[in-house]
């Protein structure tokens, strides 16, 4: 029988895919796209997906064998891989972080360390030191621990070198468990036993239980429940007839024991189920031109389209129109949302129409509901929408026919960390052409680089340039905040017009939304005596204070201290509060409209898995009066009762060191005030700011996108920015300073040897140390004609040979190719 090896793929940061021997029984049960369990280094197991079949042996080292064989079919299919690939490319990156990314963590088989007691050895506890005694004393109590165990009882993050140490005195044994993370959802139900099925054997039955009333009255309720008669009486969930019969778990075994029923566990699905309502809107003039302008241009060529459409215009009026064209085709698509607080509304609104055709798959779902919805679209023939934020690109879809990217400007497209650095607007650009999909991008405020593919005629472009209905354009005013301030008009953050136009919407029963981009209660505490304020002990930021918690809290690690009373400088109680954020905010609306309902959403208030769900109902229903928020409440939500809509401070979001700040600053103060109005009610939006002559307060103003991009695009020319160049962006990481500072200085002169003047830096990012690691930008830009893979290579070329010098082994660099 011939030998037969496999190239696979580890979920891990290696260079490439590793060759494993396949014992001949498997032969013929192995397949591209399966998982396998595999041996890598010492004794660590880990889930590979086999990536390639063939007969050849490794050169530089003898294959080992696969340690188990997980599936008997692909749960990767090619058009993945082939994406992975593209991804691991373009972003450079491994295949092996893709895969990690890609991949719920359900379908993720590894390894757990287990330790225990060498009963061979007789323990000296004279010879341990304080904490190898503590492990050792707690094995002899414990047959086994984890590591994690270990890592408690020592109360360390980091217990490696102990256990290392009690191995080398021959203390302990440690030995590998492997461990399925996905268990299917089992509950138990409860039928009628054969032998009753019939109206005389249940006469009989009920003869049975004269003396057990209880056990009788559940009888009962299982036959109403079921649906009689009783010959087709249907399975009822054994919880549900507990709580309806107010029975207890043994009255219902004792019928079981009986041979009355039968209790049978089955497989249950954890994903939510959608029903449709008939009905639906019809497209205004301007859609149907525009829908039809976008299906011409499908079938023109296969381009991607941008639809560009002021907000409250119909959307998703038209995304309806395309998703139930593609169904019908027999198809599937894909519609993703930058954020999953967008989903709620947009989920309840496609329900409406789609039904059970939807699959929605966000990172709120747990890893077993993940690995459902995986399977489900392995399994399904069915034409379904997918629905979801960034990771829905790397569901498995064999018959894409629509992909929808809404809301294509926002950043949270873009993944940070871990790798891959991935933007999802642009890896979809990219799965649809490897499907031959259509594809349709939409914004009110298109990203500049997607208005210039747009207008350089790369993609194509429809456009919708009034709200739908009678619904009119938002009213904008702004208020000089130095003249507020000048006349003593101010109450706290609100300016007298700000504030008197809360006041009336209240009266008049309408809802109000509040906008400033800054969680917590106070930016930061200080010390009006010596100056002091607390920072991060791990980080280069100020605490920022939080009055639910009644700490100061670091926002890159979690860091916290309690709010000082004095100052720890010099003595002094005066301790003062300085700036405001959301919390802040919702604290000052009570002492000003005590009466109102206030919600407050950003990161803090929304960690819980509904919390957002639960805030936008509210918010629909009317629970709610006033809502404030960070850019959370900007993501195309539409409520019909908000008549104002506030933005606090617009000059924090015009005042960042980036060459995007304008561009976003603008999509931002757009998007928020978008949510002001709807039908025949023309809303009201309030701008404060310092500085009222701003060129991007007057674009706003004027709901001028045009002279927002041609201003963005002349300097973006003169500055080599994109979209005109491309960027890449080397982060120089690691926890000494100094090793950080002459390692980005010797990387940036290796590039420079080899680019020239297209690198800039190294130079510190504004928050230069997080989590007591430092760090050092440098930033290649590269002209769009030069050759972008043969340049990677010889950068990523270069960034392996300074990991092979001796003094920057330990120093990391991330690579962020397209940064946001």
């Amino acid at each position: 029988m011939e030998t037969k090896f496999v190239d696979v793929i580890l979920p891990l940061p290696v260079p490439r895919p590793y060759t494993y021997r396949v014992p001949k029984d498997w032969n013929e049960k192995i397949c591209e796209g399966a998982r396998v369990l595999v041996q890598f280094g010492k004794k660590k197991i880990y889930t590979a997906i086999i990536y390639k079949i063939h007969h050849t042996p490794p050169q530089h080292y003898r294959a080992k064998y696969l340690s188990e064989l997980v599936d008997e079919f692909p749960i990767v299919q090619p058009n993945q891989i082939e994406l992975w690939r593209w991804i691991a490319d373009y972003y450079m990156c491994s295949l092996g972080e893709v895969m990690a990314a890609a991949l719920p963590a359900g379908l993720k088989v590894s390894s757990e360390t287990i330790i225990m007691l060498n009963h061979h050895m007789e323990i000296d506890f004279d010879q341990l030191t304080d904490r190898e005694y503590l492990i050792a004393e707690a094995l002899e109590s414990n047959e086994k621990l984890t590591m994690q165990e270990v890592s408690d009882i020592l109360q360390l993050k980091t217990v490696y070198p102990i256990v290392q140490g009690l191995i080398a005195k021959q203390i302990i044994l440690i030995e590998e468990v492997v461990k399925e993370r996905y268990k299917p959802k089992m509950n138990d139900f409860v039928t009628l036993s054969p032998n009753y099925q019939s109206e005389e054997q249940l006469k009989q039955a009920f003869d049975e239980l004269s003396n057990a009333p209880k056990q009788m009255h559940v009888l009962m309720k299982l036959l109403q429940l079921g649906k009689t008669p009783p010959e087709k009486v249907e399975a009822v969930k054994k919880t549900t007839l507990q709580k309806e019969a107010q029975a207890s778990s043994a009255q219902v075994k004792a019928l079981a024991e009986k041979g009355i029923i039968e209790i049978e566990s089955l497989e249950v699905g954890r994903l939510p189920s959608y029903q449709s309502e008939p009905g639906e809107k019809q497209l205004n003039e301007e859609q149907q031109a525009a829908l039809e302008s976008i299906e011409a241009q499908f079938e023109e060529s296969r381009k991607p389209v941008l639809l560009q459409g002021v907000t409250g215009s119909g959307k998703t009026e038209l995304y309806i129109k395309l998703i139930q064209k593609t169904l019908d085709s027999g198809r599937q698509a894909l519609y993703l949302l930058p954020e999953i607080a967008l989903t709620t509304q947009i989920i309840s609104r496609l329900e409406k129409h789609f039904g059970d055709q939807i699959l929605v798959y966000h990172s709120k779902f747990n890893a077993q509901e993940r690995v459902e919805i995986w399977q489900k679209l392995l399994k399904t023939e069915q034409p379904k929408l997918i629905l979801g934020a960034r990771s829905a690109i790397f569901l498995p879809m064999n018959n894409l026919g629509l992909t929808i990217v809404d809301e294509e400007h926002e950043q949270s497209f873009k993944q940070y960390d871990p790798a891959p650095r991935y933007n999802a607007r642009d890896t979809a650009v990219v799965l649809s052409a490897m499907h031959k999909a259509n594809m349709l991008l939409g914004s009110a405020t298109p990203s500049i680089e997607s208005r210039f593919n747009a207008h350089s005629g790369k993609y194509g472009y429809a456009f919708m340039g009034s709200r739908h209905g009678s619904a009119q354009m938002p009213d904008m005013e702004v208020v000089d905040l130095r003249e507020q301030y000048r006349k003593k008009k101010m109450k706290t953050h609100f300016g007298e017009p700000l504030y008197e136009a809360v006041k009336k919407a209240l009266s008049n029963k309408e809802q109000v939304i509040l906008f400033q981009n800054r969680r917590g209660f106070s930016p930061f505490v200080q010390c009006n005596t010596c100056g002091w304020t607390p920072e991060c002990k791990n980080c280069d930021v100020t605490l920022t204070y939080h009055k639910f918690l009644q700490k100061l809290k670091c926002h890159y690690c979690g860091y916290n201290i309690p709010h000082p009373k004095t100052c720890p400088a010099c003595g002094s109680p005066e301790v003062q509060l300085k700036g405001f954020g959301t919390e802040k905010i919702e604290s000052d609306i009570e002492i000003y409209f005590p009466e109102a309902r206030i919600k407050r959403m950003d990161l803090d208030s929304t960690r819980g898995k509904n919390a957002h769900q639960q805030i936008i109902n509210e918010l629909e229903t009317g629970e709610i009066d006033i809502l404030v928020g960070t850019q959370m409440i900007t993501k195309g939500l539409d409520f019909e009762k908000v008549s104002v809509v506030g933005i606090l401070n617009a000059d924090l979001m015009l005042n960042f060191q980036d060459f995007r700040a304008h561009e976003r600053a603008f999509q931002l103060m757009t998007q928020v005030a978008g949510r002001a109005g709807r039908k025949d009610r023309r809303g009201k939006v309030f701008i404060q700011t310092f500085d009222p002559d701003h060129p991007v307060i007057k674009q706003v103003k004027k709901h001028n996108y045009d002279a927002m991009y041609n201003v963005q695009d002349h300097e973006r020319l003169n500055f080599h920015y994109p979209p005109y160049y491309r960027l890449i962006k080397l982060t120089v990481v690691h926890h000494d300073k100094d090793l950080v500072l002459n390692g980005s200085n010797e990387l940036a002169g290796m590039l420079r040897r080899i680019l020239g003047d297209r690198i800039l830096g190294p130079e510190y990012p504004a928050v230069a140390r997080i989590k007591n690691k430092y760090h050092r930008q440098i930033l290649i830009k590269l002209e769009k004609q030069l050759h972008l893979g043969k340049t990677k290579e010889q950068v990523a070329s270069l960034i392996t040979d300074f990991n092979l010098m001796d003094n920057f082994k330990s120093v990391r660099v991330i690579v962020d190719v397209d940064p946001v």
